[in-house]
């Protein structure tokens, strides 16, 4: 080996290793906004949240925000966008050669589970849809509807496979949105019928199984154990 290719190695080697603490930092930083943000937009809504309360709430500096996503409609977007994709992500286990039940069961636990761990994020998306989608509107009409479409095919396949019962397929997803996400955009409700002042791991655990079955059954499927 030459003699000077060691040396001259290592300030590539440490470039990118700079580079690659760079990047896990903007990461970390990034998140750490958005689950800030979704905190602050959920209990504010758009118009009353300020880039200095989410800057608070993530314990950054108020440049640090700007920084990364400029100004707060671009904040908001993120926060959205982010909300869909990770809700959209578990549907990649419905496929024509998926196990029904096993595809269906895993699709509702996980939303369930991103209720249970994320409600903000649930009310930030419900929020905007309540006030007509002025910024998802695009993407639902977009990746949503082309996403449900592709999906819905491969529930009609099982169906017309006798893998699983008959069902409007589109609209058993709005019945898995619905069962699941009320528990984060209507958990004060469901807190308070059953007598507590909030809702525990033991009460999702609870309800996961009871919407599960539910569903499945509708589907003329058993859930897996």
């Amino acid at each position: 080996m030459p003699a000077d290719a060691s040396s001259s190695s290592q300030p590539l080697a440490a470039q990118v290793s700079a580079e690659a603490t760079k990047g896990q930092i903007r990461q970390a930083n990034e998140s750490l906004i958005l689950e800030a943000a979704e905190k602050v937009f959920a209990g504010a809504g758009f118009s009353g949240a300020t880039m200095a309360a989410i800057a608070e709430a993530a314990g950054l500096p108020k440049a640090n925000l700007h920084y990364y996503f400029g100004n707060k409609q671009d904040l908001y977007r993120a926060v959205l966008a982010r909300t869909l994709t990770d809700w959209l992500a578990p549907t990649h286990g419905i496929t024509p050669e998926a196990d029904p039940a096993t595809a269906l069961g895993d699709y509702i636990r996980d939303k369930m589970r991103q209720s249970a761990l994320r409600p903000h994020a649930s009310k930030v998306f419900a929020n905007e849809l309540l006030h007509g989608a002025p910024v998802l509107k695009s993407l639902l009409v977009s990746d949503l509807r082309a996403l449900v479409r592709d999906k819905s095919a491969v529930l009609d396949g099982w169906v017309a496979q006798g893998r699983m019962a008959p069902v409007d397929t589109t609209h058993l997803f709005f019945t898995i949105w619905s069962a699941t996400q009320t528990y984060a955009d209507f958990d004060v409700q469901i807190a308070a019928v059953l007598g507590q002042e909030a809702l525990g791991a033991a009460d999702y655990e609870r309800a996961t199984r009871h919407v599960t079955a539910l569903i499945l059954r509708g589907c003329g499927l058993t859930a897996p154990d």
